[in-house]
């Protein structure tokens, strides 16, 4: 069974996160097998909601009746109470994840956390201004990064709130490259008023005419990135050394998914932008280079900003950033 559980969870990331995937194998066995199983879990449930199958095939587009996305979620909710009180699990994703919460005290309310961001989806929520985006982040991003780190043996909630960031950074790029794939879903993550600043209408995201001033937006969010970035860099150094090379290098491809979105321009929707075999095997060598050099400056964990947004919770710094919330 737990052979079963690690070919389920590989096929997984392999299918859905070739830019993660890359990362992933530089990560020690046991840390490996444990980051596998989580993604697969997050991948189950986000399939589940959408009516997909790591990541295709949505339910809407079928020939059958609409996909109950609340009915859904409810599912997953009970099924995660179920897994961290000890039940056996059926559901391959489920005991994986079961297996790797309870021995990685990975807390419940990050995964409910998780979930949380699912039912913003179900629910139609709406992002009104850059906070309410970097909300939806922490939900479905940013609590990965808390799980994945408390995989990494991190407790110190100052190299959580660096593991969070790096979750939003990620998640800010995954929107920028995704704005019309999403849109064509009926869904949008981009800030209302800075569409309404670029003369988009909500419902004219995915129109070819709106492509220059969609390019803006889309710069806009990669350059929102930048400081998450940054901050998440800092703490690459409180991993374990192949957890930080893997880290460093899962940041490097994301990173330059962002900047390879903005080189583009309004051609950035035509094919899905990424990086190819030269570029990431570059980009894996320069996380390992981030860090060892990491190592060697080894320097106490410098104060995170105070203008990001600070996640919920027993966070180390100040409740979230007011100014995030109004750009």
């Amino acid at each position: 069974m737990s052979q079963d559980l690690m070919e389920h969870a590989t096929r997984t990331i392999e299918v859905g996160s070739k830019s993660f995937a890359a990362a992933a194998r530089l990560f020690e066995p046991a840390t490996r097998r444990s980051v596998l199983m989580l993604y697969a879990w997050c991948r189950h449930c986000d399939d589940v909601v959408d009516g997909q199958e790591l990541g295709f095939n949505l339910a809407s587009h079928a020939q059958h009746a609409p996909h109950d996305g609340a009915a859904g979620l409810a599912m997953l909710e009970d099924q995660t109470r179920r897994a961290y009180a000890g039940e056996k699990m059926a559901d391959p994703a489920f005991a994986a994840f079961q297996e790797v919460a309870l021995r990685h005290r990975i807390e419940p309310r990050y995964a409910l956390d998780h979930l949380a961001g699912f039912a913003m989806d179900v629910h139609d929520v709406r992002y009104e201004v850059f906070g309410d985006t970097l909300r939806y982040c922490y939900h479905v991003a940013g609590v990965v990064g808390l799980m994945m780190a408390s995989i990494m043996g991190a407790r110190d909630p100052r190299v959580l709130d660096r593991a969070c960031d790096l979750g939003l950074a990620f998640q800010l790029t995954n929107i920028a490259r995704d704005i019309v794939e999403d849109a064509r879903m009926g869904r949008c993550y981009v800030p209302a008023q800075w569409l309404l600043d670029a003369g988009i209408a909500a419902d004219e995201v995915a129109d070819p005419r709106h492509r220059a001033a969609l390019a803006k937006v889309a710069a806009r969010l990669v350059d929102q990135a930048e400081p998450y970035y940054d901050s998440a860099l800092e703490g690459i150094a409180c991993l374990p050394l192949r957890s930080a090379w893997a880290i460093a290098s899962a940041r490097h491809v994301y990173r330059q998914i962002g900047i390879e979105v903005k080189r583009r321009g309004p051609r950035a929707w035509d094919r899905r932008a990424g990086t190819g075999k030269a570029m990431k095997l570059w980009l894996l060598a320069r996380g390992a280079a981030s860090a060892l050099s990491s190592r060697v400056r080894a320097r106490p964990l410098p104060a995170r900003p105070a203008a990001l947004w600070q996640r919920p919770g027993d966070a180390a710094s100040a409740p979230h950033a007011a100014h995030a919330a109004a750009v």
